[in-house]
């Protein structure tokens, strides 16, 4: 009788165990996960760097540091200002002593639901993006040395009395290595979305989300092609096209076909997301347009011809009420998410 009730003992025992580890490793394993605004499809994140709120944190304050820059007075904010729609309001923007790129720094909006990064492709992913300004000799750093500037970011980084105790709670060490600043960067950058606009409101079957002339614009917007090109619910396709701008320079910006030499990519950039466009001037890769105005005459007139011009761009005919309707259909795409971000 003795030897049986030990018998149960152990096995009541070995039950309790069980239970215990599961709810050790298993129960308590549910991943973190950071909700998108309505009309907007869930967030992806990749398999070696998942979302938490810690590591999301730790990037956003990384985010608006210039400490991860030379000379301490860059920082990703700096280019890819909040006040502008996460974009910057220059045309082309400036990086440290006040040098000068090539290009318009895009938004940082929704950047976690592209393929590929920068305008000509050349980022994989976001982290691979995050990393680049940091060795960029326009953007973030003095040396021509790409690994001194990494090192020097990291040695920042870990000057500061806050950092190191958040990177071993994020990453389980103090190193601040450039791998894991990245790593918080683009976590942080994979929040930053905009959606639950007038435009998603309505597509959800509020038919009073949008004015009589917002609706008018969407309809037109689809009628004339754009959304061949800018396509729902991202406003965007991912792809890269040549539109014509800059192409009449004498040494004209060759885009895409730098990266990839592959003649159906010469003068092509990477279409631009169209959500919070109303806000965020100027526009085009090279911040040639001021306006919205300027973006739809251009438009409708068909672009720059040069021998790679995509065949969609062709005279539109529009009238002045047409302009006027697809200007009020695009600040219908004007949504929530970004403006007073705060993690969760």
């Amino acid at each position: 009788m003795m030897r049986d009730m030990k018998r149960f003992f152990y096995f009541l025992l070995l039950i309790l165990v069980c239970f215990a580890i599961f709810f050790l490793f298993i129960g308590n394993s549910k991943e973190e996960t950071i909700e998108a605004p309505l009309g907007l499809p869930p967030v992806p994140y990749p398999k070696d760097n998942p979302y938490s709120k810690a590591k999301a944190e730790l990037g956003k304050k990384l985010y608006f540091d210039p400490c991860i820059s030379s000379n301490k007075q860059i920082s990703c904010a700096t280019c890819h200002a909040v006040s502008h729609a996460y974009k910057d309001p220059k045309p082309i923007s400036e990086g440290i002593l006040g040098r000068k790129g090539t290009r318009h720094a895009p938004t940082v909006i929704n950047a976690a639901y592209n393929k590929l990064q920068f305008w000509d492709g050349r980022a994989k992913t976001l982290e691979e993006q995050a990393k680049g300004p940091i060795a960029n000799l326009n953007e973030m750093t003095l040396s021509r040395d790409s690994k001194i500037s990494y090192e020097e970011c990291q040695k920042r980084v870990r000057e500061n009395p806050e950092y190191p105790q958040m990177f071993i709670e994020v990453f389980g060490n103090d190193a601040c290595s450039i791998d894991d600043i990245v790593k918080a960067i683009a976590t942080f950058e994979r929040t930053v979305l905009s959606g639950n606009s007038p435009y998603d409101r309505y597509k959800e079957g509020d038919k009073t989300a949008m004015t009589e002339e917002q609706i008018a614009g969407y309809q037109l917007f689809k009628r004339v092609g754009c959304n061949n090109c800018h396509f729902e619910p991202l406003f965007t396709d991912g792809r890269f096209l040549n539109i014509g701008i800059g192409m009449d320079a004498e040494h004209p910006d060759l885009g895409r076909y730098e990266i990839t030499k592959n003649e159906k990519d010469y003068g092509a950039f990477k279409v631009p997301t169209l959500r919070e466009t109303a806000k965020s001037a100027p526009y085009m890769h090279d911040g040639s347009h001021k306006t919205l105005e300027e973006v739809i005459d251009y438009y409708d007139q068909g672009g720059i011809p040069n021998k790679n011009l995509h065949p969609l761009m062709k005279p539109l005919h529009l009238s002045e009420q047409d302009k006027k309707a697809l200007i009020a259909f695009l600040e219908a795409l004007n949504g929530e998410g970004w403006q007073d971000l705060e993690l969760k």
